[in-house]
This record gives structure tokens, sequence and C-alpha cells, in this order.
């Protein structure tokens, strides 16, 4: 069975998201070019762990994270990444309103999810075969499958910052441990942990 993996980007309070998301943020107030600046200014210093965070063969999203909505669909709304995103695998969004899938280049397929955090794991891991699928957010989701205990490897990206409010991990996800795997890597924007999740 394949590994589920989650990697999340975040404060040092914990928060993953700032507040107000919307459209012109994305991940809300402060939080973007913050959380995520090592990826974009430090690409080669980090790019082995780039690497493992696109390297999954299935990924699963809340619709938070595929877009803006909360209501029926858009269906002119691809997603932020473009018409190439980065992905270039099967994506699972989780919603309550139904849509067709949507096929983009470079091999991504979004797959609207209706039918609960299990049920999307499954697809996506017939979809991945042996290779690892990653839950890839955001806060509500990664807490979701951490509450149900199906995430393996918990790999966070922390950038030396306080955000104070926004959308936090761990939250309401009761008793886990978490194992520490490999050593600590990072540079001055960013440190790298790796855990297995253990309940």
């Amino acid at each position: 069975m394949s590994k589920v993996t989650c990697d999340m980007a975040m404060s040092v309070d914990g928060y993953v998201a700032g507040p107000n998301q919307s459209l012109e943020n994305p991940i809300g107030e402060g939080a973007e070019q913050r959380l995520h600046r090592w990826m974009f200014d430090e690409p080669d210093a980090h790019a082995a762990v780039i690497e493992d965070i696109t390297a999954a063969g299935a990924f699963i999203m809340g619709r938070n994270m595929f877009g803006p909505g909360r209501d029926a669909w858009d269906l002119d709304w691809h997603g932020w990444w473009g018409e190439e995103p980065p992905y270039h695998a099967p994506v699972f969004v989780l919603t309550h309103h139904p849509r067709e899938p949507l096929p983009m280049k470079g091999g991504t397929t979004f797959f609207f999810v209706t039918d609960g955090i299990e049920a999307a794991l499954a697809r996506a891991r017939e979809a991945a075969g042996d290779r690892t699928v990653s839950i890839a957010g955001g806060a509500q989701t990664v807490n979701q499958y951490l509450a149900a205990g199906l995430i393996d490897e918990l790999r966070l990206h922390v950038a030396p910052l306080i955000l104070g409010r926004g959308e936090r991990l761990f939250d309401t996800v009761g008793d886990i441990t978490l194992e520490p795997l490999g050593d600590v890597s990072g540079t001055a924007l960013v440190t790298h942990l790796m855990y297995r999740v253990v309940r």
C-alpha cells in the first residue's frame, strides 16, 4: 500500500495560512510570500525537498486550496496555478459540490470527490499505484487526515515568523505522537522537519 505523506509550510506559531483568505490573498494576508519564500528565493538550496514534495503519484486537497469559491462551481475557475499546475499527477479535490474531472496541461487532472476523505484517499491510492500519496492541504484537510490516522509521514517546513492568526495546523487532531525521521536541515529562511505520525 502506498505511503501517505504531507508537506506543510508553516509559521513558528503553527499557522499554515494567514487571516482573510481571498482571491487576492489565496493563503491569507501576509502569508504567501513569507511562508514559501524559501521555495522561490533559494530553490537550489532546497532542491531535494522540493523534489520530494512534487514526486507523489497522486495528491489530495481541500476545495479551499483549489479555489476561492464555497458554493456552486464557477466552471471557468481552473485553480490558482495557470494552465499547467505543478502537480503533474491526479489531484483529488474534496468538495460538497460535484464537478466533472478537469484535465490540465502537464499531466495534472483534477477530480472532485464528494463522498469524504477516505473515499478520496482510496481513489488517490489507486491512481498512485506504488508511489506516494500526498495530502497537499489546506489546514482543515490536513487536520482531518491527521485526526483519522491516515497520514504516515508529516514533513514540516517552518519559516521563522509569527503570523498570530489564520489557519492553524494540529487543531482538533487528538493525541498524536511525532517520531523524528532523519536530520533537521534548512537555511535562514526555513527549517525542514520530518516525522513519522504515530497514534
